[in-house]
């Protein structure tokens, strides 16, 4: 597997390396081994999957001490716009987010560490999209900032008018207003 890494410390693009011929593609999408080596050293224990069809935008969310999450995810059809932002109070980047193009053909991977909010758009008429994470989920531990903060000023190629939200993700707070559960350099 090759990394990528991005702007934001941490924040990591995954491409493994993909056997192609006449019958198709083979490629290995996760290593234990290969991700501490290369990436750092971490141990899913959640695997999650979602369907979701164009304009569809889930985010931004993360969970909170002691649950907080680091997600390792992938778009196995369709293609997505998946977005990290920094959200560890003092971190040089703080507020900046990452976005990357996942589909069934580039077979990237993203890995977004503890301490960031996390969502992505539907690019296409649907879209699987699966990550792991390394906590589990706790429904009283999580948080979310605004999809379409100014602030943050994301652009997740959609047109407004085609934007579908949960009510949840439609009502969370803006960056401005938001205080962060997170310090960077503090281990999470």
């Amino acid at each position: 597997m090759e990394i990528i890494k991005t702007g934001i410390e941490g924040a990591i693009i995954i491409e493994p390396r993909i056997f192609k011929d006449e019958r198709g593609y083979f490629y290995e999408s996760f290593s234990q081994k290969d991700f501490e080596e290369k990436v750092c050293k971490t141990v899913f224990v959640q695997d999650n999957q979602s369907k979701s069809s164009y304009g569809v935008v889930r985010g931004l969310h993360f969970q909170k001490t002691p649950y907080c999450q680091s997600k390792l995810v992938r778009c196995i059809k369709g293609c997505v716009l998946d977005v990290a932002v920094d959200i560890r109070k003092g971190s040089p980047t703080y507020g900046q987010y990452v976005g990357v193009e996942l589909s069934e053909d580039n077979h990237r991977q993203f890995f977004i560490p503890r301490g960031f909010a996390h969502g992505f758009a539907v690019l296409s008429e649907d879209a699987v999209f699966q990550y792991k994470c390394d906590n589990y989920y706790a429904p009283l531990f999580e948080g979310a900032i605004r999809w379409d903060d100014p602030e943050l000023n994301i652009d997740w190629q959609i047109p407004s008018d085609k934007v579908i939200l949960s009510s949840k993700d439609a009502n969370h707070p803006y960056l401005k207003e938001f205080i962060t559960p997170f310090n960077y350099g503090e281990k999470l």
